[in-house]
């Protein structure tokens, strides 16, 4: 998990420069599909997965699925080489990546499968830490391969180019290798032994609960989607970033986020068994709302505009940002003068956008990790090999339509309409968990069975 996710980390913050500097014709809008093509593939990956792994050692499933992964990254390495359609390339390569991150589903349901009801929290905590911890690494390592720079230096023999967008990728590739490594010669699976429930137990799974789980972990999964797409268009739209410093300064932010994390699920562990699971899902909820509330722009001070004259005094009073002499090839920073709300959008301070970034560090950790706890407590003794599969493919569905959503809103309506938008789901997800509280249980409490 931890290779795998600081695999995934790495890039995040360069797709959209990147996919800037390969076709000057892709806009944010697209920039939602690219991001949204990952979780797309993972959401048809993961349940195919899940269902390898029920009925064959899970070595396979996750050996192919690794695979997958690399070759797309040496995929995505290469996209700038096509004479045109480079941004559907991207789109591909992504699309590949995503449907190598369809073993997460493996991973998790193995887990559950190892652990008793008592372990499964803490188990689950340790798992997301690795996660965390692979979070932290690969934004920092992203910012520390910031120095190559866009041109950075070229293998003429393989037709290469290693700069700050395709180096994080292939070192990503690397770390899949050294993750199929691990799965063939280190790791010792256990014999996981298949319990024999009576079907009128076996069947006896609260459907209601499951649904109700994957509900809220679609709108979790959104959420961040939405948090992690945004991040860069935003600060170079409100901050007046480069590409180049939007790449490094949220690389930064990322990586202190995932260190938070970690944080985050050390505490989870203790509170958890004091307060119960149900508790922390809702308190995290609350949090994410008021990360995404506070981002709600304010007051009368506007945004930098991107090289615009503007001589229309029924406009607010705008800042321009300064236009380099044409013989230079600066390239232009602030919010693009296309995007009209521009002109009259409130600008969002650093200090809002760094206590939105430590809010939702806190709450996303917290209802990731309790809802896979949940959850699995929820399936009882069943293999949940297809039940996480699905869960997988929830998270992935909000993955795919949180880029896009965010994307086109955002672009065409600006942040105070989408971070309103936003804060009204989460509210919709907090009561929805008030209402279903009393049913999200674990299978053995609610058979009355002491032992799991």
């Amino acid at each position: 998990m931890q290779c795998f996710f600081l695999g995934f980390t790495i890039v995040i913050t360069s797709i959209w420069p990147y996919l800037k500097n390969i076709d000057e014709s892709a806009d944010a809008s697209f920039l939602g599909w690219v991001v949204a093509a990952y979780s797309l593939g993972q959401m048809v990956a993961s349940p195919l997965f899940g269902l390898w792994s029920n009925h064959r050692p899970r070595r396979e499933p996750l050996v192919c699925s690794i695979f997958i992964n690399v070759s797309a990254n040496i995929y995505y390495t290469y996209v700038y080489l096509p004479p045109s359609y480079n941004k559907i390339h991207m789109l591909l390569a992504r699309t590949f990546v995503g449907i190598g991150a369809g073993n997460v589903a493996v991973v998790r349901s193995y887990v559950a499968g190892a652990t008793s009801l008592k372990e499964r929290t803490s188990a689950m905590a340790n798992l997301s830490a690795c996660q965390a911890l692979g979070f932290i690494l690969g934004p920092a390592l992203q910012a520390a391969l910031s120095f190559f720079g866009e041109t950075g230096v070229s293998v003429n023999v393989i037709q290469l180019r290693v700069n700050m967008y395709t180096a994080p990728a292939l070192l990503a590739a690397c770390f899949g290798v050294i993750n199929i490594l691990l799965v063939i010669l280190c790791f010792v699976f256990l014999r996981l032994e298949r319990v024999d429930v009576a079907p009128e137990v076996e069947g006896d799974i609260d459907q209601i609960a499951v649904f109700t789980s994957n509900v809220l972990f679609f709108v979790i999964l959104f959420m961040f989607a939405v948090f992690e797409t945004i991040s860069t268009p935003l600060s170079m739209d409100m901050f007046a970033w480069t590409r180049k410093e939007a790449v490094f300064y949220n690389g930064i932010i990322l990586a202190a986020i995932g260190f938070e994390s970690i944080l985050v699920f050390l505490v989870v562990k203790v509170v958890s068994a004091r307060v119960g699971d149900r508790p922390l899902l809702l308190g995290g909820l609350i949090l994410i709302f008021a990360g995404f509330f506070i981002l709600l722009p304010w007051g009368n001070q506007y945004p930098k505009i991107q090289w615009a004259d503007i001589q229309n005094n029924t406009l607010p009073t705008i800042r321009l940002a300064p236009t380099p002499p044409s013989n230079t090839s600066l390239e232009p920073t602030g919010c693009p003068s296309e995007q009209t709300w521009c002109l009259f959008t409130p600008v969002i301070h650093l200090a809002q956008y760094i206590t939105s970034d430590i809010l939702i560090g806190v709450g996303y950790p917290t209802c990731n990790v309790m809802s896979y706890t949940l959850y699995s407590k929820i399936l009882g003794p069943k293999p949940q090999g297809v039940y996480m599969g699905w869960l997988t493919a929830s998270g992935s569905g909000a993955r795919t339509l949180g880029p896009v959503f965010v994307s086109h809103v955002y672009t065409i309506l600006g942040p105070r309409w989408t971070f309103s938008v936003i804060c009204g789901i989460v509210l919709a997800a907090v009561v929805l968990l008030s209402a279903m509280y009393k049913r999200l249980i674990a299978f053995s409490v609610r058979h009355g069975r002491i032992d799991d």
